[in-house]
């Protein structure tokens, strides 16, 4: 049996970058009287840059009306931020941030069989806690044994950092571990801290290559698509299932 499961948050556990990131940007960009406005494509080639702040600041870099000064820029981008997670925690709370197809169902899989499960995002741990506690209820923090925020590992994905701060928490080796992805610097933080890849595949990342994960898909609750192929049968991605795709792996390719 797998020793954790390490799931990603954002763009993993729900489709949180277009139908909240982005729609919480532009409520703080109209509430702080700021003349931007980040449209779908917009902010998916935005996503190339990991970390909201620094999303606001490489894009203050082409918006003419920002600050000159880097002071005043980094003032404003924080002031941004801090108004974005606020919208974005109303925005959770309304329930207009469902779950992706099949992870409530895996969730259950790891309690049942006592498999600890660990978030390991660089997202603010305010925004992991809103999206938690509107889905898992008040007491969802027992269904983890680790969360790992953006607090807690400064250095955004593609660094492994957050992966390596899990691992030492859950006191667990890599090699025993899979972690639940969805984007390119997920997957390369992951694999740098030698932990095998289950890519599920999100909307602004529709085309993350497969390279070198474990197996990759569009969905956990979903069983077209996926590479290797459910085992006959089964109506989503389960934790049986992952465990088996883990065991084919030599343990040089997880180490």
């Amino acid at each position: 049996m797998i020793g954790a499961l390490l799931w990603d948050v954002d763009g993993t556990l729900a489709e949180t970058e277009r139908d909240g990131h982005r729609v919480a940007f532009n409520l703080a960009f109209a509430a702080a009287a700021v003349p931007w406005r980040w449209s779908e494509q917009r902010y998916g080639d935005l996503l190339r840059v990991t970390g909201g702040r620094e999303r606001l600041l490489h894009d203050m870099e082409v918006q003419a009306e920002a600050p000159r000064a880097e002071a005043q820029r980094r003032e404003l981008a924080a002031r941004l931020h801090a108004l974005k997670n606020e919208f974005y925690a109303e925005i959770v709370e309304r329930g207009e941030l469902p779950l992706r197809p099949g992870v409530s169902e895996l969730l259950d899989d790891c309690r049942r069989a006592k498999v600890p499960v660990a978030i390991v995002t660089t997202t603010t741990r305010a925004n992991v806690v809103a999206l938690l506690r509107r889905h898992l209820g008040t007491d969802w923090a027992w269904r983890f044994a680790v969360l790992v925020c953006a607090e807690d590992a400064p250095r955004k994905k593609p660094d492994p950092q957050a992966y390596q701060v899990a691992l030492g928490e859950l006191a667990l080796p890599a090699s025993a571990c899979v972690a639940i992805e969805d984007s390119p610097a997920g997957v390369a933080a992951a694999r740098a801290a030698g932990v095998a890849v289950l890519l599920t595949r999100s909307y602004y990342f529709s085309q993350t290559p497969p390279d070198g994960t474990l197996a990759a898909g569009p969905g956990l609750g979903v069983t077209a698509g996926w590479d290797p192929p459910l085992a006959a049968g089964d109506s989503r991605v389960n934790l049986a299932q992952i465990a088996r795709w883990h065991a084919t792996l030599p343990t040089a390719a997880v180490a």
